[in-house]
């Protein structure tokens, strides 16, 4: 965010330039509401997902872009997102963003087939990604007394990790006592309140807008590079990775994000400016938190499939089942993370984090049709969690780390990107290893089964030998996460170097955490 400094000597679009803001305490809460909506809706559609699978026809192969959809439009879009707050006005673009994602909640809701449903998703990540820059610079620039701002951004970060618990249970209930549609609506009420609140409570700093000229051609291209991986990934899934389409979408995004970082080296105002990535910390904060994530969404949807397709978990008990998941992830991050960040250089929080994951991932290698919830799944929940939670707190730390003031919410944005993108990633890769295994050992056992209960019965264990599968390509890739952690990143702990612009680039990390829970 390109500040100009004032005769006063104070950055204009800083909050202090004329005292703290009085309102700033209600802002929080209406701030607070909008990041519990983001957060619930993740968790709730995952909790919804077979039912609403069923009802509208949607097929295996297409399943994931229900999350796919979402994810990859809030991802491609993060960066223009926050280009466009600091353009419009981050009030009017948190306004905006509320009232765009309760349209397409209501478009998802209403939902008659697969194409409306995944358009809504789509459109429902585009507005979030307007959303969640706007609402994280709003405090960055409403909060500026140090004591102030941790407690805002903890009660922020608090509110929005629990809200993953509420959104589970939520949808469960919603699911099976209403009806999948529900899980949609449900969001309308939180941004009619936290839309009306902001307009009359929010007051933004006067001066802070960058006028620069948009990079049209980076917003393209990146956009276009991303769904074309993605797509690719996909596309690998029911037509194979020999498939000329498949290749022809890799070779095209390799293509787009090449043009990419050769327009964005180039451009005076480019939307992600190269310095911002290409700092050796910044950099393996980005590429190991997006491997994790890429580990994480995959299981998610596969253990959501588990626990209500192959053991008839309802949608309640699936979402009381996910809470130990939720419980370690709260705790790694607000009790240990939080805890030793000041006392331990951030890779050594990290790495053994992103390592403590892999074991609870390794635990559910071991699924069967018949596994125990409290022997396998409730151990290795707590212990993906708590690695996840421990490893997360740092990497925000470091995601401005001697970054400029002017590049700080680039920076934020770009951690918020890399793990967007990698949920959308390994939605589609692990899913694409998934059906792979499923098929072949249905093909492989198939002709063994007589009668209808037996071939059922080889259809659930392929669905499950489908699952442990890619948990086991999840497992190799925190593991590899954790490497780049310990190799890549030789920060010191926060507080023993100076890091430039720390000022701007600690409400800009702090802020980062509540997306990062999402």
């Amino acid at each position: 965010m390109s500040e100009t400094v004032s005769p006063a000597g104070k950055a204009p679009g800083r909050a202090d330039a004329g005292g703290p803001d009085a309102n700033r305490w209600k802002a929080l809460v209406f701030i607070a509401i909008a990041q519990l909506m983001v957060v619930l809706d993740a968790t709730i559609v995952n909790i919804a997902l077979p039912s609403a699978q069923q009802d509208l026809g949607i097929s295996d192969g297409n399943r994931q872009w229900v999350v796919t959809a979402y994810a990859l439009a809030f991802g491609g879009l993060l960066l223009f997102g926050g280009r466009i707050a600091d353009l419009w006005g981050r009030k009017r673009a948190f306004v905006v963003g509320l009232g765009g994602f309760a349209l397409a909640s209501a478009l998802g809701g209403a939902a008659t087939n697969e194409a409306m449903m995944f358009g809504a998703r789509a459109l429902q990540g585009a507005f979030g990604a307007l959303l969640a820059p706007a609402a994280l610079s709003l405090l960055a620039v409403m909060f500026t007394d140090g004591k102030e701002r941790a407690k805002a951004f903890g009660i922020y970060g608090a509110i929005a990790g629990g809200g993953g618990a509420v959104g589970l249970i939520l949808g469960g209930f919603l699911t099976e006592y209403l009806d999948w549609r529900w899980t949609f609506f449900v969001n309308i009420p939180f941004a009619v309140v936290a839309a009306a609140g902001a307009y009359f409570v929010i007051r933004e700093p006067a001066g802070g807008r960058n006028r620069s000229p948009l990079d049209v051609p980076g917003v393209v291209l990146s956009t276009l590079g991303l769904v074309a991986l993605v797509y690719g990934f996909t596309r690998a899934e029911s037509e194979g990775w020999s498939d000329t389409v498949t290749i022809a979408m890799f070779v095209a995004s390799a293509v787009l994000l090449a043009a990419f970082v050769a327009v964005e080296a180039r451009v005076k105002a480019p939307l992600l400016p190269l310095r911002v990535i290409t700092e050796r910390n910044r950099g393996g904060v980005y590429l190991s938190l997006g491997l994790a994530i890429i580990a994480m969404f995959g299981l998610f949807l596969f253990l959501t499939y588990y626990l209500q397709v192959v053991k008839g978990y309802s949608p309640v008990k699936t979402g009381f089942a996910f809470l130990p998941m939720i419980a370690g992830m709260i705790t790694g991050s607000t009790q240990i993370g939080t805890r030793l960040m000041t006392r331990v250089a951030p890779r050594l929080l990290m790495g053994p984090g992103f390592l403590v994951a892999a074991v609870g991932m390794l635990l559910l290698t071991q699924l069967e049709i018949g596994t125990s919830y409290a022997a396998v799944l409730l151990p290795g929940m707590l212990l993906l969690g708590l690695g996840m939670g421990t490893a997360f707190m740092p990497a925000m730390s470091l995601a401005t780390l001697g970054v400029e003031p002017r590049d700080s919410g680039v920076a934020s944005a770009m951690v918020n990107t890399s793990q967007q993108v990698g949920g959308a990633i390994g939605t589609a890769l692990l899913n694409t290893i998934a059906a792979s295994a499923t098929t072949a050992y249905v093909a492989d056992h198939i002709g063994g089964a007589s009668g209808r209960a037996q071939q059922q019965l080889v259809q659930l264990q392929g669905q499950v030998q489908g699952y442990t599968s890619a948990i086991w390509f999840a497992v190799g890739i925190l593991v590899a996460a954790a490497v780049i952690a310990l190799t890549l990143i030789n920060a010191g702990r926060p507080g023993a170097t100076a890091v430039a612009g720390s000022s701007d680039a600690a409400a800009e990390n702090e802020a980062a955490v509540p997306v990062a829970m999402h």
